[in-house]
């Protein structure tokens, strides 16, 4: 087993989420997981000055019970990592997923996600963390960060998971599509599924082709798939066709442009995460 899969947890909802997803995919991929919870630098403390303007000698006294609070909610904080931890890997070990450790780490995520990421084979993560509650209708700010972080294959959980069976690839024609099919060809987590590759535009020869090829990339690898063209806009477009046709999850490109492409991810695909309720396969 050399295949490994870096999953982050923390206390949201969408954590059990991921969790399952992560055994999903490992059982797909025959991998390890890695479950990573990350306690910020500032866990537990208290920056702001509630000791006001006391006298000398009360205000010392103020300052050793704060401290003392501060060393105890960051004992706490720590305590719930490990018990996030536990909780995780009981879901997937009850997934028959053996090959599990895990991590509490403190620190930034990113910096954790660059010093874990380099043997991992894919990165799975909730749509939104512990803020979800204030990021309606946005991406969860750990989610946007990693996207612009991370060169792995990221799976973005959704809220609950179903069975996996019917996949939309949505393809562009694009270098990193091409990529990604090549990606995908040369991997086993598609392997027996139902998998249709859609590309949103107006019907062109060239478009056509270009799905006819990665249609044959994928039969050369043993996964029979089917291809649609649909026409409108790929940033409403899309969505709605993943939703009228019941797929179980999208597989697209992480763009963005070249000049800016380590401060966005492309528009189309951030519509998709914002509306799917289905998982995400993001490729780079």
């Amino acid at each position: 087993m050399d295949k490994k899969i870096i999953a982050f947890v923390d206390g949201s909802p969408y954590a059990a989420s991921t969790c399952d997803h992560a055994v999903w995919a490992a059982g797909r991929l025959n991998a390890s997981v890695d479950l990573i919870h990350v306690l910020d630098r500032n866990s537990g403390a208290q920056s702001a000055d509630l000791s006001g303007s006391i006298a000398l000698g009360a205000r010392t006294a103020l300052m050793k019970e704060l401290s003392d609070l501060d060393e105890q909610r960051a004992k706490l904080v720590a305590h719930r990592g490990r018990a996030i931890l536990e909780d995780a890997e009981k879901i997937l070990r009850d997934g028959a997923i053996e090959a599990v450790q895990t991590h509490l780490r403190q620190g930034d995520l990113i910096e954790t996600l660059k010093d874990r990421e380099g043997d991992a084979n894919l990165v799975v993560i909730g749509k939104r963390g512990d803020e979800h509650d204030r990021a309606q209708g946005h991406l969860g700010s750990n989610l946007e960060r990693v996207l612009r972080a991370t060169q792995k294959p990221v799976l973005v959980a959704s809220y609950g998971f179903s069975p996996i069976s019917k996949i939309c690839i949505a393809y562009d024609g694009g270098k990193s599509a091409l990529k990604a099919m090549d990606v995908l060809s040369r991997s086993p987590i598609f392997v027996g599924l139902e998998v249709h590759i859609v590309t949103v535009g107006t019907e062109t020869s060239f478009g056509r082709k270009g799905l006819e090829d990665a249609k044959a990339m994928l039969k050369a690898a043993g996964i029979e798939a089917r291809v649609q063209m649909i026409a409108g806009d790929p940033e409403t477009a899309l969505g709605e066709f993943v939703e009228a046709e019941n797929f179980d999850m999208v597989v697209m490109g992480a763009h963005g442009h070249s000049r800016i492409r380590s401060l966005i991810i492309g528009s189309t695909t951030t519509a998709m995460i914002r509306a799917c309720r289905v998982p995400i396969l993001l490729m780079r």
